[in-house]
């Protein structure tokens, strides 16, 4: 039998789109989901809760200056787009006017579903519009969140490696766990399942990389059900490809972020001023459902949405978007070249950009995609010979970015490329020559904006998630930080050119040591030899830093005592990474000119100090440390 037409039923309060596979019912006109029927589930969202907490847009703003305000994003109008047996689209939309200042964003937010003939699912998205006349505000996230049926959906899936029988949100409750250093992170001592007896459960050891993050999830065994959120593009998404987000976590609950300043700060908060006209598109994003009959399959259920996903990531862009705000296929544009690397230290030719990042992005300095958040974003990998290719980009002025995995540095050219509709743009070969004035001497870590290299330790044995356990991301266990001050009670990391081992040898963190009640500053040393050293001349230190929050890093050269650093960042970072388990976050890179008679023949050493200490998680993560010689 084809399957049923899509059908629009429209009451008072409620709209139902049904189209025999599954029936979503939102409120009306406020557009918020309150249920969705599928197989032999009445509701999968949780229908103890409150019907505006089951399926909902949110965000969190502030006027400029003033206090965070959350915002459940409500409609006031509802309107029906397109209504075939094909496909349906439905709006709620929630216009601005100046007797709302102070009390919601000045934004016009109009929230779209649609529903296709044969597809087992919902898309969603949202068209954000700030005129030019509104007053100023900063927007620190948006994004969608569904609160599912705690008695159903017990496994959670996010990656291959990371899916696992989740705790039950009473188990987060007073009497059954313990609340460690921060309010995200417990102790369970008293779950519902005991075989979660003694594990950490902290939402932030499931967050991921927006390039990875295409589709997570919950499984019900009984029946055997499963809710996808499935994110075909990341050209919405704040931050690049390597911006970490949240994902699905203890509720069970299962997020779309859109923007977010986790992992970032408030370098990642957008003002928009008065005067500013600012529009955006953020999805479709795609909630699929899937089923099986045999409840021993369940778990396979995981295995369908990757299927389903790479489906929809290759349906993108759509083609059934009603807004003309969402370009299709024809309206956008192409971009071509090769990426090469001229490093004269290592190479006299050309050096292939394999494996690059390449990027186009809003106009502005090298890396400051890392914290664009008002625009579009589109980005490709090189491939061997570094050639790339960005497909499906919106019209528009931007940048081309990027960044090579093995070399420091940011690049970016200087054009401005002008997306049109339907163009291709033949960009040939662009050089990138990362930030070198001499030689290598010696170097710590890999260039890969990350610390995941360097030594990671064994979490405190009492405070273990057991799915992370030998794990290749095993640094999003809890408390790693405080293992700092087990390993060096009472002096600090010291690492030796030529006998020490970065993986072995180097903290993943330099953190501040605890001392009873009270944190203190710690002090690294690089000790290294120099045969021949010019006076004259002068040395550079390349520091790469993955992440840094409240912290400072001063270096001085062979005299620890020094009042003057020679070099200081000042403070710098409010990433949070440490204590998120994030490894990395905004990408810094510092340079430090030594003066040749700073150093002697022989042994010679470089202090880096991290002396900020209010708490356990002011530090810095680095990514890779070199010394120059003189060329």
């Amino acid at each position: 039998m084809p399957p049923q037409g899509v059908r629009l039923y429209i009451h008072d309060r409620y709209v139902v789109m049904d189209n025999g596979i599954l029936q979503v019912t939102l409120s009306k006109p406020g557009g918020i989901i309150t249920g969705i029927k599928y197989n032999a589930i009445d509701n999968v969202l949780e229908v103890r809760n409150k019907e505006t907490n089951r399926g909902y847009w949110d965000l969190h703003w502030n006027e400029v200056g003033g206090k965070g305000i959350f915002d459940v994003i409500s409609g006031v109008t509802f309107r029906v787009i397109v209504e075939t047996e094909e496909h349906v689209e439905i709006s709620f939309l929630r216009t601005w006017d100046p007797s709302l200042e102070g009390k919601y964003i000045p934004l016009n937010i109009d929230k779209r579903f649609i529903m296709l003939r044969g597809s087992s699912g919902v898309y969603t998205y949202g068209i954000y519009e700030h005129l030019k006349e509104w007053p100023g505000f900063e927007l620190g996230e948006t994004r969608i969140a569904f609160k599912l049926r705690k008695d159903k959906f017990h496994y959670m899936a996010m990656a291959d490696d990371r899916k696992r029988i989740m705790p039950f949100p009473d188990d987060l409750c007073k009497g059954r766990c313990q609340t460690l250093d921060y309010q995200e992170a417990s102790l369970l001592t008293a779950p519902c399942d005991p075989h979660l007896q003694g594990e950490v459960d902290d939402k932030y050891q499931y967050s991921c990389e927006n390039k990875d993050l295409r589709v997570h999830g919950w499984i019900s065994f009984d029946p055997p059900v499963g809710f996808w959120q499935i994110t075909p593009s990341n050209e919405f998404r704040s931050g690049g490809p390597l911006k970490q987000n949240l994902t699905s976590h203890v509720g069970p609950t299962t997020l779309a972020v859109f923007h977010s300043t986790h992992y970032a700060g408030k370098t990642m908060m957008p003002r928009f001023e008065c005067g500013e006209p600012w529009k955006k598109v953020f999805g479709p994003v795609f909630i699929y459902l899937n089923s099986t009959a045999n409840r021993d399959d369940s778990l396979c259920l995981w295995d369908d949405a990757k299927i389903k996903m790479k489906a929809e990531v290759e349906s993108w862009p759509y083609s059934f978007v009603a807004s003309e705000d969402y370009p299709k296929s024809e309206e956008r544009g192409w971009a071509h070249g090769r990426l090469l690397i001229h490093d004269r230290f290592i190479s006299n030719d050309l050096i292939s950009a394999r494996g690059a990042y390449v990027g186009l992005a809003p106009p502005g300095d090298a890396g400051s995609w890392q914290i664009e958040c008002k625009g579009y974003q589109f980005w490709a990998i090189a491939d061997e010979a570094g050639y790339f290719s960005i497909e499906n980009v919106r019209p528009g002025e931007y940048n081309l970015y990027a960044w090579v995995p093995g070399f420091i540095g940011d690049y970016r050219n200087d054009t401005i490329v002008t997306v049109t509709s339907g163009c291709k743009i033949e960009m040939g070969d662009i050089v990138y020559e990362p930030p070198r004035d001499g030689p290598t001497l010696w170097e710590i870590g890999i260039p890969d904006r990350k610390a995941s290299e360097f030594f990671i330790p064994d979490p405190d044995p009492m405070l273990v998630n057991r799915a992370l356990v030998h794990h290749q991301d095993r640094f999003r266990q809890y408390g790693l930080w405080k293992r700092y001050t087990d390993l060096y009670p009472n002096d600090d990391l010291v690492y030796t050119i030529g006998v020490s081992d970065y993986r072995r040898d180097w903290f993943f963190a330099h953190v501040p040591r605890k001392k009873g009640d009270v944190h203190e500053g710690t002090t690294w040393q690089i000790r290294f030899k120099l045969e021949n050293t010019d006076q004259k001349a002068n040395y550079k230190l390349r520091v790469a830093i993955a992440s840094a929050t409240l912290a400072e890093l001063q270096v001085r050269v062979n005299d620890a005592e020094a009042i003057r650093p020679l070099f200081t960042t000042g403070l710098i970072g409010r990433d949070n990474s440490i204590a998120r388990h994030g490894i990395h976050g905004v990408y810094m890179l510092y340079t430090v000119n030594i003066p040749g008679n700073r150093f002697v023949q022989g042994d010679n050493t470089i202090f880096l100090k991290q002396p900020r200490c209010n708490g356990p998680f002011q530090g810095i993560m680095y990514d890779y440390i070199r010394l120059e010689g003189t060329p």
